[in-house]
């Protein structure tokens, strides 16, 4: 077990390619269950600041989470040697439309018999477990609990918002292509604008008008740390990407906005290509060196 993970369970294998290990995790979250990541770290005894990463998952377990390690070795690597501490986080499947309907609060065990069952008001969310994740990561011996930083994709970036609006200790946020729909409360309903389907938000205007501005800017005024909110010009969802920043500026928020074009959703994130190679693209360098500096700027100390 690694040492100061009393409360998580780890065990640890090689993983191929790399001098750094995968340190399997099963965290626990708010409702006693574990959810899977891996977490790697530079050699000593630290304190690193850490980054987390995540995309809209929930499915798979421990494989996935390793076979995405495995797939983004070379990026976290880099992390590594810059001298973070590095994890690839998962949660359970979010429950759609169940954000948003007040906190969760103990409920009094009044059916088990005496065995204290933890019950709780409302369903545990795939953000509480982003929280619990964070929390658990605060607490180890090797990390700086002041230095959390993450990197979302897509409904992951969604759900840093989330996660930070609620308290969770983040120090510094990288939104990317965040898919906000329930954290802006924007409209998904029929009446939202599709086409073949897919929702159409690329307009920012658009999205304002389809957009609960009041609930809104009431989770944003709870958030404390500062986001880097990242587009992509042609993404259909680009406008709710734009108007979480631009929301956020209003708030008196520490947000900054930065976008790109590229032909993948998530090209944040550096997979290896179809023929096995591994390296990103210009477009890709400068989106690492932006978020990179972004989070160099608010993990470490000056």
């Amino acid at each position: 077990m690694m040492p100061g993970a009393s409360s998580g369970y780890v065990f640890v294998q090689p993983l191929e390619g790399s001098p750094w290990p995968a340190h399997c995790t099963f965290v626990p979250t708010r409702d006693e269950l574990y959810v899977p990541i891996v977490l790697r770290k530079p050699d000593g005894d630290g304190p690193f600041p850490v980054i987390t990463l995540g995309r809209g998952d929930g499915r798979g377990g421990m494989p996935h989470v390793l076979a995405q390690v495995q797939a983004l070795r070379p990026m976290m690597d880099s992390m590594i040697r810059r001298g973070y501490a590095v994890a690839y986080v998962n949660y359970r499947h979010e429950i759609p439309h169940a954000y948003g309907r007040g906190p969760a609060v103990d409920l009094a065990d009044d059916i088990s018999g005496g065995e204290n069952l933890v019950r709780k008001s409302a369903a545990t969310l795939d953000s509480d477990d982003l929280a619990a994740i964070w929390r658990y990561l605060q607490a180890l011996p090797f990390i700086r609990p002041e230095a959390i930083g993450a990197i979302g994709i897509s409904h992951g970036g969604e759900m840093i918002l989330k996660a930070a609006a609620e308290g969770a200790p983040l120090a510094a946020g990288v939104v990317a292509e965040g898919a906000s729909h329930e954290f802006l409360s924007v409209d998904t309903g029929p009446s939202a604008p599709r086409v073949g389907g897919e929702l159409q938000y690329h307009d920012v205007d658009v999205v304002r008008r389809h957009a609960d501005k009041p609930a809104a800017m009431a989770r944003i005024a709870r958030i404390r740390a500062p986001m880097l909110h990242m587009g992509r010009y042609t993404d259909h969802l680009q406008g709710i990407f734009q108007l979480a920043h631009e929301w956020m500026r209003e708030a008196g928020k520490a947000s900054d906005w930065a976008c790109f074009e590229h032909p993948e959703h998530g090209y944040c994130l550096v997979y290896p290509a179809a023929d096995g190679s591994f390296g990103p693209d210009p477009v890709q360098r400068l989106a690492i060196e932006l978020y990179m500096d972004f989070l160099d700027r608010h993990l470490k100390p000056a």
